[in-house]
């Protein structure tokens, strides 16, 4: 009953009955089923960069990284079963889809998911994610709710 409650959270985290739910720091609330994935995610990226929220790029593009182990000029270890399907459960429910004949972005700058969500924010080029805690200073926690005052 609990993750169903926080399916009803609103963006301010007043619950519909006016209740406040705790802070959530991704850009999505993570159901029970999904937490797992999520933890073995943090752990497996947040080691060597700031680990972004799915929503940032398209499905296609967690696909391929999540099976390449050259990540961006990095050998790594791969993923292997269970934990590499509960990962991808996790990227794919919380990422979208890539537009028809659209090509696969591997960079924060070429996602139209990215800029959709940062609206009218003039942004470094190159964009880093290293750059992300310069607006979202919990960044380093994968909290990407809290803002500086300055986009408050």
């Amino acid at each position: 009953m609990g993750w169903l409650l926080a399916f009803a959270t609103n963006v301010q985290g007043a619950t519909p009955n006016g209740n406040l739910a705790s802070e959530i720091g991704t850009v999505d609330v993570v159901a029970p089923q999904y937490k797992l994935g999520q933890e073995l995610y943090l752990e497996n990226c947040s080691t060597c960069h700031i680990a972004l929220p799915p929503s940032v790029f398209p499905t296609q593009t967690w696909r391929n990284l999540i099976q390449d182990t050259s990540h961006y000029g990095v050998q790594l270890k791969p993923l292997i079963d269970p934990p590499r399907m509960l990962v991808w459960r996790y990227l794919a429910t919380f990422s979208r889809p890539i537009l028809q004949d659209e090509q696969i972005p591997y960079r924060l700058g070429s996602s139209r998911y990215f800029k959709a969500l940062h609206p009218q924010v003039k942004l470094p080029n190159p964009v880093q994610a290293s750059s992300c805690v310069t607006c979202h200073p919990s960044a380093s926690e994968y909290n990407f709710r809290k803002l500086t005052k300055e986009w408050e």
